[in-house]
This record gives structure tokens, C-alpha cells and sequence, in this order.
């Protein structure tokens, strides 16, 4: 079996001397490949003829070329082809780059990779060394296996909606794509345990499953006691204060206190610091409605301004809230290089920074099929 090639989007990257084939449609199983891209791995996004993934018409469009910002940014550094499946002509190709690739990156329903020839035993049999991250909404086995399944789905079933909202509210579900982008992050972490183990293999991910993992020891806590963690709008049950605040001049703050230590700061700063009951965590959860007040009452008699010089004089934790505009003019994220642009077009950076060897973002996604013929020189040059 002949080993990956340099193709035109091979960098210094410390992934460069690995290929992803990505078959994956809107953001999860996308987000998996494009963290690998952008750490210099060759993917190769495999779309529909004709068709491309449905992620192309999501969402807000570029006005410079009238592409999802969607597809764009989660296929950044990609090289984009289109193949018809069902074809056993188009099929073979999809064999045939499989044999130099690394990496294979699906999220059909279960059995419909199968149904097409195209299963892990197919996979496997033309290289054997092959990893396949097949990302769904419940995993490819158990009783939901079968189910259409979006994020919303498992935000709802991983107990995440049920404790977001205000305390008399309803169930919440996260304004953005939490659930993708985490099982993204998931993926790329499950893709290269399984490349580092040198075995041939499938990574078997699910959307419920990456999302549950966030929920910490809420799971723990309903096993060992029927305890359940109760919606609190921006508040949590153990740390107090902690929330969002307004400001005299019509802003917001967030503040935090889950240490101790902090927490008996934030208790000097608002005056409370010589309730004896405010000394402990157990004592401030019995007291959640006195600190919450309190910390209300102080922070709408001062500017926002005010607030954070008094918290940073106090070594305590509290941040503006920021909507975008705020966060795009932060001087940290510029210095952190937070949102860079390339080729005229703004976007996020990287998930991290390495200090030896880095990743880069080369391009944004583009257009359907503007690397079909690159796939046809790369596969004439494996015969």
C-alpha cells in the first residue's frame, strides 16, 4: 500500500505528512476535519455531485461570493471534490484515496455507509490502517441508533437544556451550534489517539454522548444521591455570587466566586464580608437570595467601569459581557490573534497555539468542485 503524497495543500504543519478524507455534511463531523486541516493535515472534503453539503445554504452568506460563513469557516483549509457514491465508477476513486489517507471522516446515518459499499469492512480491506470517525446523533449501536438526530436533540437528552433558563422558565437550548462544535473537538482529539495506536479502527462518536461529557458530575450526583441541579439562569448551585450583573451606565457584567478565597474578597468588596454565615459554601448556598441581592444592589450603583477596577483591585473574577463588536475590539483577542483574515476574509483562529509547530489557516472554504481536477491528478498518480 503506497503512503500519503504531498499534495498542494501540504504545509510545515505538524500534521502535513497526514491526509483526512472528509465525507462529512454541516458542522460536527466538518469541525472534526477542519481542526486536523488547520493543524497542516491534507483534507480532502468529499461532496455530493452536484449537490455539495447542505451546510452551503445555512445560515448568513459572504456578500463577496454569496457562500454560507457557515461552510466557509468549518471547511477552511480543506480541498473540495465531489463524487457521486452510488456510481461504482465514483465509488472506486473514493477507494482509491482511501488507500492513501489516514484518516476517514463520516457522519451518515448507520448503515447507510454500508449500503452504499462503502462500510469499515470495504474501508479496512483497501487499508488497513484506515481510522474512521463516524459521527452521528445516538452512535451506532442501542436502541436510538436508527433515529434522525440534530444537536438540539441531544441538548435536550444530556440534561443541558434542563438547567439552562431562568429559575422559573422554561427549558433553554444553546443560541448557537454547542453540541458540533464540541463533538468537533471530540473528534479530532478520538481521531488521533486512534492514528497514534498504529491500529486500523472505528471511532464510533456521538452527538449526546460529547455533550454529556460536559455535564461533569451532574450524572455522579443524581447516581449517588436523587439529587437533581436546579435551573438558575447565569447562577450555579455552588458558586455564589455568580451571574450576570447591570451596571449604573446600562451594561453587564459577569462575575464569579467558586474559590473560597475569591469568594471572601467578593464578600469585603459588597460589604458583606462580616456575615459569619457567608464564610463557606454550604453557608453561602443557604444564603443564595442575600448575597444575589446584594451583589445586584452594589453593581447598579456603579458604572461598569467602576465595577472592574474595584474587582481587579480586589483580585476577584468579573469580565464585561461582550457581543461581538466588544470582542472583535478587545485588545487581548487581537493580541491573541483570536480572529484573523485571510484571503479578505475574517474569521476565528486557531483552537490553539503550539510553539514549535503551529497551525496555519491557508484559505476558507470555497467553492463546489474547485479541486475536482486535482483528485483525478492525484489518483493517476498513485497508478
Amino acid at each position: 500500500m503506497s503512503t500519503a503524497t504531498p499534495g498542494p495543500s501540504a504545509t510545515s504543519g505538524p500534521l502535513a505528512d497526514i491526509r483526512v478524507v472528509d465525507l462529512s455534511t454541516v458542522i460536527a463531523g466538518p469541525g472534526c476535519a477542519r481542526h486536523l486541516a488547520d493543524f497542516g493535515a491534507d483534507v480532502i472534503k468529499v461532496e455530493r455531485r452536484g449537490v455539495g453539503d447542505t451546510v452551503r445554504n445555512m445560515g448568513w452568506k459572504d456578500p463577496s461570493d454569496g457562500e454560507s460563513l457557515f461552510f466557509k469557516n468549518t471547511n477552511r483549509n480543506k480541498r473540495l471534490v465531489q463524487l457521486d457514491l452510488r456510481d461504482p465508477e465514483e465509488a472506486e476513486k473514493l477507494l482509491k484515496l482511501v488507500e492513501t489517507s489516514q484518516i476517514l471522516v463520516e457522519n451518515m446515518r448507520p448503515g447507510k455507509m454500508e449500503a452504499l459499499g462503502l462500510g469499515p469492512d470495504v474501508l479496512l480491506a483497501r487499508n488497513p490502517k484506515l481510522v474512521i470517525v463516524r459521527v452521528t446523533a445516538f452512535g451506532q449501536t442501542g436502541p436510538y441508533k436508527d433515529r434522525p438526530g440534530f444537536a438540539t436533540l441531544a441538548e435536550a437528552m444530556s440534561g443541558f437544556a434542563a438547567i439552562n433558563g431562568d429559575e422559573n422558565g422554561s427549558p433553554t437550548l444553546p443560541p448557537i451550534a454547542l453540541t458540533d462544535e464540541v463533538t468537533a473537538l471530540a473528534g479530532a482529539f478520538a481521531a488521533m489517539v486512534a492514528l497514534h495506536s498504529g491500529v486500523g479502527q472505528v471511532v464510533d462518536l456521538s452527538l449526546i454522548e460529547s455533550l454529556i461529557q460536559m455535564m461533569g458530575p451532574l450524572p455522579t450526583l443524581w447516581m449517588q444521591s436523587g439529587q437533581l441541579q436546579p435551573r438558575l439562569g447565569s447562577g450555579l448551585p455552588y458558586s455564589i455570587p455568580r451571574g450576570t450583573y447591570e451596571t449604573s451606565d446600562g451594561k453587564w457584567v459577569a462575575v464569579s466566586s467558586s474559590a473560597d478565597t475569591v469568594a471572601a474578597r467578593v464578600m469585603d468588596l459588597i460589604g458583606l464580608g462580616h456575615d459569619e454565615r457567608l464564610t463557606s459554601v454550604p453557608g453561602r448556598m443557604e444564603n443564595r437570595d442575600l448575597v444575589e441581592g446584594r451583589m445586584r444592589a452594589w453593581t447598579i450603583e456603579r458604572t461598569l467601569d467602576e465595577v472592574l477596577v474595584s474587582f481587579q483591585a480586589a483580585d476577584a473574577a468579573a469580565a464585561q459581557v461582550y457581543d461581538m463588536q466588544d470582542l472583535c475590539a478587545d485588545p487581548h483577542a487581537k493580541e491573541r490573534d483570536m480572529f484573523i483574515t485571510v484571503d479578505g476574509y475574517p474569521m476565528t483562529g486557531l483552537i490553539a497555539k503550539l510553539s514549535e509547530t503551529p497551525g496555519e489557516v491557508r484559505w476558507p472554504g470555497g467553492r463546489l468542485g474547485a479541486d475536482d481536477e486535482l483528485l483525478d491528478d492525484m489518483l493517476l498518480d498513485q497508478e
